[in-house]
C-alpha cells in the first residue's frame, strides 16, 4: 500500500488529511515535529511526504534539506501559511516537489498527491497480479480473469494488502491499522465484513481464514 507521511503540528490538519488519504486507499502516517518526521522518512518505506514549513524544533525547510542530503528522493509537498514568494522559492530550491498554501482545499491537495505519485512511480511496476486477480494501483482498477470488478476505496486497499503479501498471515489488527487507522477499535468486525465483500467480488477461494490469527491470500 502507498504510504504517505503527514508532518504538521496542528492535529486537526493531520487528522483531516489522514482521513482523506485512507478514504482513497492510502496508508497515512502522522508526525508533529521535524525530528520525528526525519526518523520516519529515513526508515525508507514512505512514498510521499506532506510537510508543513512551520514546525517546532526544526522547520520544514531544514527537514527537507536533511532528507535530500541523505539521498532521500521521496516526493515532498510543502504546506505553509506564509504567503511570501521567497518562501516558495526557498522550498523549491531545497528540493520540494510542490507547494500548497494554507488554507487549502482537501480535493486539490489530493489531486496534487496523485499527480506526484504518478510522477514518482513512472516506469515502476504498479500492476499487481496474483492468479486471475489483477490490481492497477495508479488507475485504481481491479479485474478478475480480465473482467473489470468494481471495488470501493477500502476494498481496493484491502485487496492491495493481500496481493502485496501473498502467503503471509495478516492479522485483523494489522489490517485495521493499515487501512482504517484509528477510526475503528480493535474489537470491530469491519475487517471480516470487508473480507466477505472481497470474496464475493474476487473469488471465495483466494482469501483463507487462519483461525485465531487473521487472513491469508493463497
Amino acid at each position: 500500500m502507498t504510504r504517505i507521511l503527514i508532518v504538521d503540528d496542528e492535529p486537526h490538519i493531520v487528522s483531516l488529511v489522514s482521513r482523506a488519504l485512507r478514504a482513497e486507499g492510502f496508508d497515512a502516517v502522522g508526525a508533529d515535529d521535524g525530528p520525528d518526521a526525519l526518523e520516519i522518512a529515513l526508515a525508507g518505506d514512505i512514498d510521499l511526504i506532506i510537510l508543513d514549513v512551520g514546525l517546532p524544533t526544526m522547520d520544514g525547510f531544514d527537514v527537507l534539506r536533511h532528507l535530500r542530503a541523505e539521498g532521500v528522493t521521496t516526493p515532498v509537498i510543502m504546506l505553509t501559511a506564509r504567503s511570501g514568494t521567497s518562501d516558495t522559492i526557498e522550498g523549491l530550491d531545497a528540493g520540494a516537489s510542490d507547494y500548497v498554501p494554507k488554507p487549502f482545499a482537501v480535493a486539490e491537495l489530493m489531486a496534487r498527491i496523485r499527480s506526484r505519485l504518478r510522477d514518482s512511480l513512472a516506469g515502476a511496476p504498479v500492476v499487481l497480479t496474483r492468479g486471475p486477480v489483477t490490481l492497477d494501483i495508479l488507475a485504481r482498477r481491479a479485474s478478475v480473469n480480465g473482467r473489470d470488478v468494481d471495488l470501493s476505496a477500502r476494498e481496493f486497499a484491502l485487496a492491495e494488502q493481500f496481493l502485496r503479501h501473498p502467503g503471509e498471515v495478516l492479522t485483523r489488527e494489522v489490517l485495521l491499522s493499515r487501512i482504517w487507522g484509528l477510526e475503528f477499535d480493535p474489537g470491530s468486525n469491519v475487517v471480516d465484513v470487508y473480507v466477505r465483500y472481497l470474496r464475493s467480488k474476487l473469488g471465495s477461494d483466494h482469501i483463507a481464514t487462519v483461525r485465531g490469527e487473521g487472513y491469508r491470500w493463497d
